[in-house]
């Protein structure tokens, strides 16, 4: 069977219908003008392919509808998630504009295809025997996808499913260009005296900042992007400048923000959001949506994750209440804060910690280069998997952007981006996604590598020094790198569970957090440390200052990230109370908050107006992932540690391989916990994790 023919609008004039020669977006070259050409070609291209397979001829065969439908839609795919990731990286007014406009128009297709009956009939009719095992896996996805889709629904059921996808995509969208526009809405010049504490770097690339909006000299602006926001609250001396950044950041997009910044309020957003979601679940036979969010998850069912929440909530607040009665003792008796407030908090933490363990992270920050870390995790992959990391070329979308390729054996096995550095125009955060996934093609019978971006928001450098990183930002690399390696490492050929596409969403953040435990072992560091100034390796004596601090205040940050998964899941389980103009979001965060926080925020914190993850980031009751699979990665790391027993070191080759065989080779082409118990022999427990975050000791 032929694949569908390629869009008629030429490429030699349309960047997003062409592809560099190593078959990768033309990101350099595309353009908001662009989109509208693509978008109309790539839709006609795909419809055509729907319009094919559905033809009563056509053979339920899973080969000739992958080389027809499959191949159109990877096609169209690839150059909306071109589009949709300038969008994240590179915005600019043109560009939302042309996005916005083509928005509706593929999520109606896609909405349309997941929904089509004929073709579920089709795929329901393969006979699953005469599949390979990934296969079978990828067919089990997309019966329960067509389901979940609304290809079940009839009539007015059906029109109104459709209604909903439109809607919740535009609504997603909306919401994270207000939490977006409001970040960057805020600026505050202010003079050097003022920024007592602030870290050399900083108060640098802010005078740089404010020179550049043409300030007068001595002057520094200050954003609410975390490389300026987070180093203000944690050692500018001034309580009054970290209340007036801190009351910024948490009013964002929301009814508390200053009055002209009232088309930016997010709340109606959520409101309608919650709706839509409360009515697809029951348009599709759930109780409420975080049922039908849970379903093709790897937890059971919501009420276990609640228990599970729960029970992390008990074994954490003790600890928790004893970080804040530290820092409250240490506030009073050091500081001369005897009312702490919540913009207090992240400043009296730090000067604890730098008192408790003479151990500062800015200080730390300086043998952090970032081209050092890089060239340190690429040696950790390297080490424990047998791959080869080398610099490649590939069209990017800004000259800070590099590009790299996996090589193990001498074969080409993947590629990946790297955008570190926080710009305008860039949303905050950090994220990892794939470009294209591993494919054995069914239209040219080759096979299709990887390709992933991994996106940042960490200091820039300045006047030609290299950027340096926190252990935080390292951490956050690793984290993205993990996600990385477990699309890329991927040894299925069946591009719907190769790499990340299929694996459970609670359990996608495993190989994530696997990663970040070897920012913390010597024999690691040693490789990925040297001092701006002098090249010298982080100090042993440096070195077991930051280990006895690596515990310093977990349970209050576990109690912090239990508190925003337990709102997320019961917003979704329609647990928040009811006014005439929709969910009260604000009641149920204060709930919440009155029974796992420690620490109360002031009333005029918004918190969830900018929980971009559960609006506008897939994470809809389904943030707990994080907590659950925390769980999974301390577990799968305690192997690395068992080894280290035998072997000296915790880069142990052989455990690697079980690692990369049993866990990132598989991808989602089985389950998670099938894939976790095949690399543990048993299933997960929460020892490890307890251990890793010093709460052991309560945990018996």
């Amino acid at each position: 069977m032929s694949p569908t023919p390629a869009p008629s609008s030429s490429p030699d004039t349309n960047p997003l219908l062409a592809l560099s020669d190593n078959g990768l977006p033309l990101f350099d070259q595309i353009q908001p003008g662009h989109i509208p050409e693509a978008i109309d070609a790539l839709l006609a291209n795909a419809e055509a392919a729907m319009l094919k397979v559905t033809e009563p001829t056509f053979p339920a065969d899973w080969q000739a509808l992958s080389a027809n439908l499959d191949v159109a839609n990877e096609r169209l795919g690839m150059a909306w998630g071109a589009v949709s990731h300038l969008k994240s990286v590179a915005e600019t007014p043109a560009l939302r504009e042309a996005y916005n406009a083509a928005q509706p128009r593929v999520t109606e297709f896609f909405t349309r295809l997941g929904a089509n009956e004929t073709l579920y009939a089709k795929y329901k009719a393969i006979d699953a025997q005469t599949l390979n095992p990934a296969q079978q896996q990828a067919l089990k996805n997309t019966l329960r996808g067509f389901v979940l889709g609304g290809a079940e629904l009839q009539g007015a059921q059906k029109q109104r499913f459709a209604e909903i996808q439109a809607r919740q995509a535009e609504l997603g969208q909306a919401f994270g260009e207000h939490a977006l526009d409001a970040t960057e809405a805020f600026s505050l010049l202010v003079p050097s005296a003022d920024l007592a504490g602030l870290p050399a770097d900083v108060l640098e690339a802010t005078a740089q900042a404010a020179k550049a909006d043409g300030a007068s000299s001595g002057m520094h602006k200050l954003t609410l992007k975390m490389p300026v926001y987070l180093p203000v609250m944690q050692y500018a001396q001034s309580s009054a400048l970290r209340e007036t950044l801190y009351k910024a950041h948490v009013t964002r997009a929301s009814d508390q923000a200053p009055p002209a910044q009232n088309d930016q309020d997010n709340t109606p957003i959520m409101r309608e959001l919650l709706a839509l979601r409360a009515e697809e679940a029951q348009l599709l036979g759930f109780a409420h949506y975080a049922a039908l969010s849970i379903h093709p998850k790897m937890a059971e069912s919501s009420a276990d994750v609640l228990r599970f929440l729960s029970d992390l909530a008990d074994r954490a607040k003790p600890f928790a209440m004893r970080d804040v009665a530290d820092m409250r003792a240490f506030a009073a008796a050091e500081l001369g804060l005897t009312d702490p407030q919540a913009w207090d908090w992240p400043y009296i933490g730090e000067r604890l910690k730098e008192a408790r363990y003479a151990f500062s992270e800015a200080a730390l920050k300086s043998y952090f280069p970032a081209p050092k870390v890089l060239d340190g995790l690429f040696k950790v992959a390297q080490t424990l998997f047998g791959i080869d990391i080398r610099p490649d070329t590939a069209p990017v979308w800004h000259p800070s952007v590099q590009f790299f390729r996996i090589e193990r054996d001498g074969q080409l096995i993947g590629q990946f981006y790297l955008d570190p550095p926080a710009r305008d125009g860039k949303r905050g955060g950090a994220w990892m996604d794939d470009v294209r996934a591993r494919w054995l093609r069914p239209d040219t019978h080759e096979l299709q590598t990887p390709v992933a971006h991994m996106v940042c928001n960490f200091s820039g450098g300045q006047d030609g020094r290299p950027a340096l990183m926190t252990h935080d930002d390292v951490i956050t690399l690793f984290h993205e790198f993990g996600h990385g390696l477990h699309h890329m490492l991927t040894q299925v050929d069946e591009h719907d569970v190769s790499g990340i596409s299929g694996v459970e969403w609670d359990a996608v953040e495993l190989p994530s957090q696997f990663m970040e435990n070897f920012c913390w072992e010597w024999d690691v560091l040693q490789d990925m440390t040297a001092h701006v100034d002098t090249g010298e390796p982080l100090p042993r004596e440096l070195f077991d200052k930051m280990l006895r601090a690596k515990n310093f205040q977990s349970g209050l940050q576990t109690v912090r990230q239990v508190e925003f998964s337990l709102f997320d899941m019961r917003l979704h389980q329609d647990d928040a109370p009811q006014t005439p103009e929709g969910t009260d979001i604000q009641a149920l965060a204060e709930t919440i908050r009155n029974e796992v926080a420690v620490i109360k925020p002031p009333a005029y914190n918004r918190m969830a107006h900018t929980f971009s993850h559960i609006f506008a980031g897939g994470y809809a009751a389904g943030y707990y992932s994080y907590k659950w699979a925390e769980v999974l990665s301390a577990d799968a790391y305690a192997a690395f540690e068992e080894a280290s027993q035998t072997s000296g070191t915790v880069l142990d080759r052989a455990t690697g391989e079980r690692y990369l065989t049993e866990i990132l080779a598989k991808g989602g082409s089985r389950p998670a916990m099938a894939s976790f118990k095949a690399f543990r022999g048993r299933e997960p427990n929460i020892d490890a994790l307890l251990r890793h975050q010093g709460m052991a000791s309560e945990a018996a």
